[in-house]
């Protein structure tokens, strides 16, 4: 049986797992992209866009005395009430588990059928970013600190002096030395 999913291109923050449904051996070549542009995972999802660099598989034996759910946690960030009603499944699950996120699919609306020896576990949210507060209204945040209004920024003279003055003392005292070393 296969499972069906629209991917969208303005998807962000959306985190899909993946259960890998093989013995130990067979993970890595199915999980790498061959030098001839083969890459079975890919396949198996039914993607028509996928970057390697966002796949990620995690042989849950790596993860030692830490859950699945609980690495969700800490390197996605995943939260919220579906997340929480799906721990208990997510802990369970033994062998690899293909993490995937929304930059997986390289901002490429498709639609996905999930096939052997892939199962869909669950799709789940980063949190979203907290709304940047309101506008600042103060009469010192308007403009440009040291910009006379409507013009353009006050330049310093005495830099530009300081500049032509070691233009002009610079060879200058290079000839100094040497008329006063010979």
């Amino acid at each position: 049986m296969s499972t069906k999913m629209h991917i969208k291109s303005s998807e962000r923050g959306v985190i899909r797992v993946f259960h890998i449904d093989l013995p130990r051996e067979a993970v890595d070549r199915f999980t790498t992209q061959a030098g001839t542009g083969e890459w079975p995972v890919q396949y198996a999802l039914g993607a028509t866009s996928l970057r390697a660099a966002f796949v990620e598989v995690v042989d849950l034996r790596d993860l030692g005395e830490m859950s699945l759910s609980q690495y969700l946690v800490s390197a996605h960030d995943v939260s919220g009430a579906d997340f929480d009603k799906m721990r208990p499944r997510l802990d369970q699950l033994t062998g690899f588990a293909l993490v995937l996120p929304s930059q997986a699919f390289d901002q490429t609306e498709q639609d996905l059928t999930i096939a052997a020896p892939l199962r869909w576990v669950g799709t789940f949210n980063e949190p979203k970013p907290a709304p940047g507060g309101a506008p600042i209204r103060t009469t010192s945040a308007k403009g440009i600190v040291g910009t006379p209004k409507g013009g353009a920024p006050k330049t310093s003279n005495t830099a530009i002096w300081v500049v032509i003055g070691l233009f002009f003392l610079v060879p200058l005292a290079v000839v100094a030395a040497r008329v006063l070393l010979n």
